[in-house]
């Protein structure tokens, strides 16, 4: 059920940020299980992708862990305040990277609910990158964590959707990446409520 690293190997990250919608992402973190439903991703294209932090070929200590064979975490701290959580796909020294931007609550939503202080059924709980992070618990010490572990893994549940029931669009907040923030490489489940509220 859960994922194995010659998943993430695919050097098709356009595939995978669309294939990874209705795969369950789990966390187990002082003995406690939540995990959620990804409902929202996005899609980052490495060296070539000018909203990507390894454009260029960037490496610092932050991007550097972009650079390591697919199956491990990438989360970074944006504006200071959300950790976000990525993804690293393909292979080793080929940056590319999946955020996942919402999850729908599965499993410990009563953690969740202490996590996020509010009830699951708001959607606010687990709705855009930051927020889905935090109800899941990950914040930077889950940086360059193994996907293939027992404190944070991606499983599949064979929750499917139709081509019809995925849409597309620009990604969000990249607007310095010029053309490249035009591109369509943000995917959603139509109409789940849990999805980030943004419209391009």
């Amino acid at each position: 059920m859960k994922l194995p690293l010659s998943y993430y190997s695919n050097q098709d990250v356009l595939f995978l940020a669309q294939d990874l919608l209705g795969k369950v992402l789990f966390t187990e973190i002082e003995g406690e299980i939540t995990a959620g439903i990804i409902v929202e991703t996005e899609a980052y294209f490495g060296v070539q992708d000018k909203a990507s932090h390894a454009y260029g070929g960037r490496r610092t200590d932050r991007t550097k862990t972009l650079y390591s064979h697919g199956g491990i975490s990438y989360v970074y701290l944006c504006y200071g305040i959300h950790h976000l959580f990525n993804i690293v796909t393909s292979i080793e020294n080929d940056p590319h990277a999946v955020l996942v931007r919402a999850i729908e609550p599965l499993i410990g939503k009563d953690i969740m609910e202490k996590r996020r202080n509010m009830p699951a059924s708001r959607t606010a709980i687990s709705s855009g990158p930051g927020s889905a992070a935090k109800a899941l618990g990950i914040d930077r010490s889950f940086n360059k964590k193994d996907l293939s572990g027992n404190e944070i893994w991606i499983e599949n549940h064979n929750i499917q959707y139709a081509e019809a029931d995925i849409e597309a669009g620009p990604r969000v907040g990249v607007a310095y990446a010029q053309e490249d923030a035009l591109l369509p490489w943000r995917f959603w489940v139509k109409g789940n409520k849990y999805v980030s509220k943004y419209k391009p």
